[in-house]
């Protein structure tokens, strides 16, 4: 598909742009978008079709699972996932942010976007043009770095390499800061990766 969707020199994304971009999520193609990590590599997350597209642009391994982005953590709570108190509460102190949670799926989410796991990473981005987006597509969108695996990740539009830039429609949001989230699974105290805001959360681990 490919194509620039323009965004305002202050990063704000316009409306034209969002819209744009979330027709073709509806539609089952990859958006390029924003967020305050990395670029992030965006397809309908519950669609198990576009989930196998966004393994293909990337040359992901099947066994690496990606998250799933949402506007908020009520919405996938109902929808998605079996949440605990404790998650619940994860979530209210850390999300929107740069994190992921490991939470327990619903048969909604497809085997291939969890490797077959029974959790899925959850994101809620901290980043207005990519809530926008995941609000007008009405659907949970992959959450995984726009970049083909191996590669670094992205954090601006010109980083994008050219294999991933001609399959998706790109949002460009300006600069992005470039730290990866960090990965959280509450059921077994463990962070999967250290990324921003690792010692809060290994704090609030200590503390709850």
């Amino acid at each position: 598909m490919g194509g620039n969707a323009d965004a305002n020199v202050d990063g704000n994304v316009s409306e034209t742009a969002l819209e744009r971009a979330a027709t073709a999520i509806r539609e089952g193609e990859p958006v390029v978008y924003p967020t305050e990590t990395v670029y992030g590599l965006g397809v309908d997350a519950v669609d198990p079709d576009a989930v196998e597209r966004a393994f293909e642009i990337k040359g992901r391994d099947r066994s690496k699972p990606i998250s799933l982005g949402v506007p908020r953590f009520e919405t996938v709570r109902k929808q998605y996932v079996h949440a605990t108190e404790r998650e619940r509460a994860f979530a209210e102190r850390f999300l929107p942010g740069p994190v992921t949670l490991l939470c327990e799926r619903r048969d909604v989410v497809p085997d291939v976007l969890t490797a077959g796991r029974d959790r899925v990473g959850i994101r809620i981005p901290d980043c207005k043009p990519a809530l926008e987006l995941l609000e007008r597509a009405e659907r949970p969108i992959t959450s995984t770095s726009a970049n083909v695996s191996g590669e670094p990740s992205a954090r601006r539009v010109d980083d994008i390499g050219e294999r991933v830039r001609e399959a998706a429609v790109v949002v460009d949001g300006g600069e992005t800061p470039g730290t990866e989230s960090t990965v959280v699974d509450l059921s077994t105290e463990t962070i999967h990766r250290r990324g921003a805001l690792a010692d809060e959360i290994e704090d609030w681990l200590d503390r709850h």
